[in-house]
């Protein structure tokens, strides 16, 4: 009979805690845990990136990175280009979008479609014989329909220790993010989409 006055007590005082947040408007909401089934938990969805201005990291000392593998993927309220790297070390970058895609040590203009040019530039990046990782030999430029924001990737050669690439844009330089990811190493950009 005790537990139950002391249950009723205890009860009885947190709904009265949780009312004086709800009337002083300071309530207090815990988001769901992630759902997990197996060993693979999900992730939140992340929010669409609002923010076009250039985005800078610095790569890891001694960093030797390059480009394995590219993805070009679409989800609610942006599309997703990965870069997949091999060799030693995380990434550094320098992303902004440009007026004109000029390819690096030759000055040569490279023709991207789109509305506009997001120039990608992977510091930390070093030739294939050096990080010992055979390269990205697919599609120049890749693409992929269900990615509607993207018009294309194009190149991923590396120069003096950068790896440069383009990605055309189809719609008015949108907003974006920049994320580096382990397990595999990868370069995440998102772009807004309508």
């Amino acid at each position: 009979m005790r537990n139950k006055m002391v249950l009723t007590v205890a009860l009885a005082a947190a709904l009265i805690a949780g009312c004086d947040d709800a009337e002083t408007g300071s309530a207090t909401t815990t988001p769901p845990p992630p759902t997990t089934t197996g060993s693979l938990v999900e992730a939140p969805a992340a929010p669409a990136p609002g923010d076009a201005a250039p985005k800078q990291g610095t790569p890891s000392s001694g960093a030797g990175l390059t480009v394995t593998d590219l993805r070009i993927g679409h989800h609610p309220g942006f599309d997703r280009v990965v870069y997949e790297l091999g060799g030693t070390g995380t990434p550094g970058w320098i992303v902004q979008y440009t007026d004109r895609a000029i390819q690096d040590g030759s000055g040569k203009e490279i023709e991207v479609a789109g509305q506009s040019v997001l120039e990608v530039q992977i510091t930390g990046s070093a030739y294939p014989f050096d990080s010992g990782v055979t390269p990205y030999s697919g599609p120049d430029p890749a693409t992929d329909p269900s990615a509607p924001t993207i018009a294309g990737v194009y190149r991923t050669a590396v120069f003096e220790g950068t790896t440069q690439s383009f990605i055309g844009v189809d719609a008015d330089r949108p907003g974006f993010s920049v994320t580096a990811m382990s397990n595999p190493t990868r370069l995440v950009i998102d772009i807004a989409s309508s």
